[in-house]
């Protein structure tokens, strides 16, 4: 799920390609592909639920930072508050919001049927990178963890010179939504996203190695050691590592823009359509050839749903466009339907209604969401978080 950085942007976009800054060059980070090492202590009762099953809540954070977006923040909020507002037809919102002066504006652009609060301190808007991750036990047991978030390795400040103290609320902002939430809390032994990891909640993980074993977020952990933490924390025993792209983008290639799991034994892969660069085309065909030969955790072999991305973005400048997240797969999943985006393709944007909707057997709504999946370089995934039912 990644674009580069906007020429016209000033150090405000996730993704972005570092030739902008003269960094070092990108390259696809691969190896072993399937894991399958049993975690450190074995995974009990506790489980991450996949994202299909029933939702208690989805949990949003309203962008009120300058510092971060600069001019562009209003456009930003504009498609935040979109956004909620069409997952709060579906299942409850709530939008957790700096202070009581972004709350007041989170409540005029949301409307009454978003939930805003202003006791969880927020940084910015990617709250699937930096919220909890819940988990259940079965048994009406409801607990959290989280990744440790650092700003992307703190790539935000070496891409884009933004200040690390920009991200601090989020990076301790996991346990405190756990604790407002009344919910149990752990720290993982290890720094991610909640981007950059698919869970099917029955057993199996998937995930770029690019976001994980990089020394920018896990120094002098194996790619071994990560893998048992996942594991363990995620309830899950095997995890399938995934190719992935180093060095282009703030996150290291997060998985979720590329592949994600519709429910046990399915995942659904975005091959890209011609306006991506190579690098990502390579990287996507790369995924699926790994994907279409792992097993599962309970030895199922994947049955591998393909979409295509937009060919063409009518409503995008022809120099934006290399740059812009054409990601129909960073939708949200919410009770009732699936949230994704539309880029004006007429024959692409309908493709992938249809594939997701009979994948998912619900509605599946397509907003315009140019602002964030283009200015931000995120997507409707990358802005929330479910809490399960139990």
């Amino acid at each position: 799920m990644s674009t580069e950085h906007r020429s016209d942007k000033p150090g405000v976009s996730r993704r972005t390609l570092l030739a902008r800054t003269g960094a070092v060059a990108a390259a696809l980070a691969t190896g072993p592909v399937l894991g399958g090492i049993q975690p450190a202590q074995a995974a009990g009762a506790w489980r991450v639920p996949g994202e299909e099953a029933p939702h208690k809540r989805t949990w949003m954070a309203w962008p009120s930072s300058t510092t971060i977006w600069g001019n562009l923040l209003s456009k930003i909020q504009a498609d935040i508050a979109k956004l909620a507002r069409e997952i709060a037809k579906y299942e409850p919102v709530v939008m957790c919001a700096d202070g009581s002066s972004a709350a007041s504006q989170a409540r005029s652009m949301c409307g009454s049927t978003v939930t805003v609060i202003s006791s969880v301190p927020v940084s910015d808007c990617w709250m699937r990178d930096t919220g909890p991750l819940f988990r259940v036990d079965g048994a009406g047991g409801l607990d959290a963890f989280g990744l440790n978030f650092n700003a992307w390795g703190e790539n935000a400040t070496s891409f884009y010179g933004i200040p690390a103290s920009a991200y601090n609320k989020d990076r301790v902002l996991a346990g405190k939504l756990a604790t407002y939430d009344g919910v149990p809390f752990a720290k993982a032994a290890v720094v991610g996203e909640g981007g950059g990891i698919e869970y099917d909640g029955d057993g199996t993980l998937m995930a770029t190695e690019s976001c994980w074993v990089n020394d920018n977020r896990n120094p002098g952990k194996s790619r071994a050691q990560i893998e048992a933490e996942l594991l363990s924390r995620f309830g899950a025993s095997k995890m399938i590592w995934l190719p992935g792209v180093t060095g282009y983008d703030v996150t290291d290639g997060h998985i979720d823009g590329t592949a994600r799991y519709i429910g046990p034994g399915v995942v659904m892969v975005q091959l890209a359509g011609a306006v991506r660069p190579d690098v990502w085309t390579r990287n996507a065909q790369a995924i699926h050839d790994v994907l279409v030969n792992a097993t599962d955790a309970r030895g199922r072999r994947l049955q591998v749903l393909t979409i295509e991305g937009p060919d063409t973005l009518p409503r995008i400048p022809a120099g934006q466009q290399k740059d812009f997240l054409s990601s129909y797969m960073n939708y949200t999943v919410t009770n009732q339907a699936v949230i994704t985006t539309q880029f004006g393709d007429t024959a692409k944007d309908a493709a992938a209604k249809t594939a997701i909707a009979a994948a998912y057997g619900r509605p599946v709504v397509q907003l315009n969401l140019d602002n964030l999946y283009g200015n931000g370089g995120g997507g409707a995934h990358c802005v929330t978080m479910q809490e399960p039912n139990v």
